[in-house]
């Protein structure tokens, strides 16, 4: 499960995320029709942050998606690979730890966090069995992962429509609001190529998690991806 179909290198895709990082929650919430705030309302209540515990919050942008987990009390890391993305975020929430980091070389000790999040960037990564083996390797034993991704709809007449949304009106949109749009084109092109429910809880499986289980948000078109570490 590789991303090399879509034809970009790890730094090609740092430098497309460099370039939307300006207008990027903007974008992302008018894309999603408010959609976003939802979503991550359930990362949060999946991931169930505690005062004290330390949380990973992978591919975290520019930083919003931390901001829950602080809120909870828990000492969480902003993780990007992205440096234009941690720029945005650390104007914007000095407060949070942001760190540059790649999602298959983590620049921690084992059984670091309590839990570990990664929510619409798998997807992005070159190699995913690395980074979810990566993301097992700094969870301690009885930690948590919690992955929300783009998914398949399970409504099949919304599926249609969604897809012609994806492939259409995305693009279309995102030339109006977003500072780099060739970037959704990407997006799109990615979110069509991604596995359905059942073969991102396998892939989760195989790299060493265990207790793998999913719910589905907004009819699918984001799936919830839960597991444990031994």
């Amino acid at each position: 499960m590789t991303r090399a179909h879509l034809d970009k290198s790890p730094g090609e895709v740092a430098a497309m995320f460099d370039g939307v990082a300006e207008r990027y929650d903007l974008t992302n919430d008018v894309l999603s029709l408010g959609q976003t705030r939802l979503w991550r309302r359930a990362v949060a209540r999946a991931v169930d942050a505690r005062p004290g515990e330390r949380v990973l919050d992978l591919a975290a942008g520019t930083g919003s998606s931390s901001l829950p987990f602080r809120a909870a009390g828990a000492l969480v890391v902003s993780c990007d690979f992205s440096l234009g993305m941690l720029r945005v975020g650390r104007r914007q929430y000095p407060d949070l730890a942001f760190v540059a980091g790649d999602a298959l070389r983590l620049p921690y000790a084992d059984a670091t966090f309590d839990a570990v999040t990664i929510s619409f960037g798998l997807r992005n990564v070159a190699d995913v069995p690395q980074a979810l083996r990566e993301l097992v390797r700094v969870t301690r034993p009885g930690g948590r992962l919690v992955v929300c991704e783009f998914s398949h709809p399970t409504w099949s007449t919304f599926r249609t429509i969604y897809s012609g949304y994806l492939m259409r009106a995305l693009p279309s949109v995102a030339r109006r609001v977003s500072s780099n749009p060739d970037a959704y084109v990407y997006l799109a092109e990615s979110i069509r190529a991604w596995p359905d429910q059942p073969g991102l809880a396998r892939a989760i499986g195989a790299a060493g998690w265990s207790d793998v289980t999913w719910s589905d948000l907004t009819y699918g078109i984001v799936a919830l991806h839960r597991a444990h570490r031994l």
